[in-house]
Order: structure tokens, then sequence, then C-alpha cells
């Protein structure tokens, strides 16, 4: 068999690869020399464990189960307004988590709009605070990005096959078994591998809805054994437990996802022939109807408790939220690039090293990063490029798992006549994979930006009072007790995050529609 020509070199992808595993590797080594090691996991660690793994998998089951019915709606009708529900759709995952908490709080808290209903109906409030708050909050960050995954399932089986099944007289049911069916078995390992490993790095949901040791994630323990205990060799045992973890997950996960097989096509299918029946519509108005007010009604309780503030921020916010542009765009260069190289690897060890940005403790990783740096530089001169670096990290396994699967298809359907043509290199690049992953690229694009945007990890151990970004600022002005404030920056923040998602995406999606 020849062999095939490449868009980006093995060299390409081997040097990206050894950068991210230097990036986390280094770091987590340096606190463990600094600190020297325990004997091994306490009683509460253990717990810690048993807690994570127990809220991960019921957070991973509840949001890929209820996204299934949500993209499936999506990807079979089309009506006003579907891009924007298409866009609302990435708003929580792209949320500052404290913001976003906040919302929920709003919503499902203790004085929130759905405990005041309860009450007047003479019923006890529901509690947010636990294992189910926990749940529920990783719901909503996840079931968007569950979504959005998926629905790049349906789009991506093409037209012809859609056209074939009506001609064939299928209905929803052969359409499910056949077609839909297929790109689910291929889709999900991937959709619970990406939720599982978020809701595995839970800090500020477990540390504001937890409830207690009982509802203590790894994460927390690792903050708990810096802040609290400035026990260093202990936090870096628990992330190198969670790095094991995620890892030995990750493996298993890589194994279940397999190609559906559909081959090329001209696109996703615009009109749908097996779900004309009134029933149907109903039922995808219903499940849409749902989803919405699930997602939107939080967002709308922090746009309103924000609104009044934004006349009167102060002009270290405005300065904040340009340094956090100026992080956010160059982060998604970043991230963006690493994905293609590692995507273009094609082996399931480019799928681990894309991995370990979920797999460590942004508290660990940026600790480790000041003692490596420290004796050499300043840490404060270097806040802004490190925060980039670890940004760009930290987004890389959603990057990679949105643009991985796409490149794959987009080489298995047109590698060989791209071969035929003597593509290679950048040429191959740009005229062959980037119009087949346009599409999965502005939302992978959109997603690094946004998640860049509303990052409070690194820079808070680096920055001085003279440096700030937007979230940093936000936090600072919750310190000083200027709540209106701070609430005027968050909506700015959420406003930002989700202009460059919006942006990002939309010019994906218009660039493969064309």
């Amino acid at each position: 068999m020849a062999r095939r020509a490449l868009a980006i070199s093995t060299a390409t992808s081997a040097a990206v690869a050894a950068l991210v595993m230097l990036l986390v590797l280094a770091p987590i080594g340096a606190v463990g020399l600094r600190a020297g090691w325990p004997d091994g996991l306490g009683a509460a660690d253990w717990a810690a464990l048993r807690f994570t793994v127990f809220q991960a998998v019921l957070s991973a089951v509840f949001s890929a189960v209820l996204a299934i019915p949500v993209a499936r709606a999506l990807a079979r009708r089309q009506f006003r307004g579907r891009g924007a529900l298409v866009l609302l759709m990435g708003a929580p995952f792209i949320l500052p988590v404290i913001v976003a908490v906040m919302g929920l709080l709003a919503v499902f808290g203790q004085s929130g709009i759905l405990n005041t209903g309860i009450v007047a109906l003479g019923l006890p409030p529901v509690q947010i605070y636990g294992l189910h708050g926990v749940v529920l909050a990783h719901v909503f960050f996840n079931l968007p990005l569950a979504t959005r995954l998926l629905l790049q399932g349906w789009e991506a089986i093409p037209q012809e096959r859609f056209r074939l099944a009506a001609s064939l007289g299928m209905g929803p049911q052969e359409v499910l078994r056949w077609l839909e069916w297929p790109m689910l078995k291929e889709r999900l390992p991937a959709v619970l591998l990406v939720v599982f490993l978020i809701c595995l790095s839970s800090f500020a949901v477990a540390l504001t809805l937890g409830g207690g040791p009982r509802a203590t994630t790894l994460e927390l323990a690792v903050y708990q054994a810096f802040h609290l205990e400035f026990d260093l060799g202990r936090a870096a045992l628990l992330a190198l437990v969670q790095l094991a973890l995620v890892l030995s997950v990750g493996l298993a996960a890589l194994r279940l996802g397999t190609l559906a097989g559909f081959g090329a096509g001209r696109g996703a299918m615009r009109q749908r022939w097996d779900v004309g029946a009134l029933w149907l519509k109903a039922q995808d108005a219903f499940v849409l109807g749902l989803a919405t007010c699930f997602i939107a009604l939080p967002l709308a309780m922090v746009a309103l408790r924000g609104f009044t503030a934004l006349a009167d921020l102060p002009a270290s916010v405005w300065r904040a939220a340009g340094a956090s542009l100026i992080i956010a765009l160059c982060s998604t260069v970043l991230c963006i690039a690493a994905a293609l190289a590692l995507a273009a690897a094609r082996g399931r060890w480019a799928e681990m090293v894309g991995l370990l940005g979920l797999a460590v403790s942004p508290l660990v990783l940026g600790t480790g990063l000041f003692l490596l740096i420290n004796p050499y530089f300043s840490p404060q001169a270097l806040a802004l490029p490190i925060t980039v670096l670890v940004n760009a990290l930290m987004a890389l396994p959603f990057a990679l798992r949105i643009v991985g699967p796409e490149y794959a298809r987009a080489e298995a359907d047109f590698g060989r006549l791209a071969d035929a043509l003597g593509l290679k290199g950048l040429a191959r690049l740009r005229r062959m994979i980037l119009p087949q992953i346009r599409r999965a690229l502005g939302f992978a694009a959109g997603l690094a930006a946004a998640l860049s945007m509303g990052d409070l990890g690194v820079i808070a151990l680096f920055a001085d009072a003279e440096t700030a970004t937007l979230p940093l600022q936000v936090y600072r002005l919750m310190g000083a007790y200027r709540m209106e404030a701070a609430a005027g920056a968050a909506l700015l923040l959420v406003g930002l995050s989700f202009g460059l998602f919006a942006l990002f995406d939309w010019g994906g999606r218009r660039g493969a529609d064309t």
C-alpha cells in the first residue's frame, strides 16, 4: 500500500505532543520534588475520589442522554430563530463558572424562582446543595455542549442517505435504526468522555454547591491541600491520582467509538421526509422548549442583575477587558494550531496527549510553573504569556474532540482523491482538510476563545496589582464588596465571552454553508 500524503508532518505532530506533555508533567514534578511525597491517600482522599467518579458518571450520563432528543430535534427541524437557538446552546459552557452558579442559585436556590413557586403552593422547598446540586449544575453546563457535539454528528450524515431512505419508504424508526443509531454509536462515547472529564475537574461547582466533606471532589481536595493545609506533597499526589484516572478512562473510552462509515456526501440534509407527522412536530417543539427554558432562565437572571451597573464601570474594568481579549485571541490561535497538529497524527497516543489539559489541576499547574520560573524570572512579568499558554492547554481537549473526528472523516472520504491529485503539505490542508472541517473548526475556536476569556486560574497566582484580566477584576470587585460593579463587570464578561464564541462559530458555519 502506498504511503498516504500528510497535510501536517509527523514531526510537527510529535513536537506539539512533546510540548503539551512538558507543560503538564514538568509543573507536577516541580511541586512533588519541592514538597516531598506523603505515605498514601487518607480516608478523606478516598472519599473525595469516590464522590468525584460518582458525580462525574451521573453528570455525563444525564447530559448525554438528555442531549440526544434535543440534538435530534434541532437536526430535523428548520425554523425561524434556529441559528440563534444553536448559538444559545453554547452559552452555559462558556460562562465563567461563578457567574453561572449565581444564575442557577437565582432560579433553583433557596430564594430562587422555583422555590418561590413551590412554597406558594404549600410544598417544602428544594435544596440545591449536595450531590443533586452538583449534578444539576454540571448538566446545565454540559447539556448544551453535548447537544452541539451530537448535532455535528447528525449534520455529518450526508443528505443522499436521507434521500435514499425516503425513496425506500423508511419511517422514523427505520431512519433511527439505519442512519441515526450508527452515528450515535460513533459519537456518544466521545461525548460521554468529554463531559466526564470536565466533571472530574469540578472546583467552583463543588465549592459553591457541594455541601460539605461528603461532597468534595479531587479538585476541591487539591485546593484545600494548597490553601488550607499548605501540604504540597498531598496536593501533588492527588493531582497524579486525577491524572491517572483521566488517562485510564480516556484510553478505555477511545476504544468504544468507530467511524459510522456513511462515506462522502454533499453535506447535511435541509429537508427530512420522515418527520412530518404532527405528533413528531409537537414532540420536537416540547423538547426544544424545555431545553430553552432550562438554559435561558439562569442567563436572564445574570443579565438582569448586571445591566444597571454597566454604565458606571470603572476604567480598570475596561483595561482588564482589553487584556482578556488579547489573551483569548492568542490562546485560541495556539489551541487550534495544536489541535490540528494532534488531529493529523491520527493515533490514540495523540488523543491521550490532548486529554492531559483536563487531567491536571490548574491550581497544581500554576503552582508548579511558579516554582519553575521563580528562581530565574519574575513570575509577575510573565503573567500574561503564561496565561495564554495555560489557557490554550486547558481548551485543547475540547478543540481536539471537536476537530479530530471531522479531520479523520475528511481523510477517510477524500484522502485517496487528494493523493491522486498529489495534494500534500499546506496545499492539502488548505484545499482538502479546512473546507471539510470548517464548521467544526469555527465551533472549536469559539469555544477556546470563550473559555480563555472567562478563565480565572493561573492569572490569579501570577498577576500583581497592575495586571488583571476581566475575571480577576470581577473577583477583586467582589472581594472589595463592590457588588454592583462586580455584577456589571460579570455581565460584560458574559457578553464578550459569548460574542467571541458566536463570532467564530458563525464564521465556521457560514463558510461551510456557502
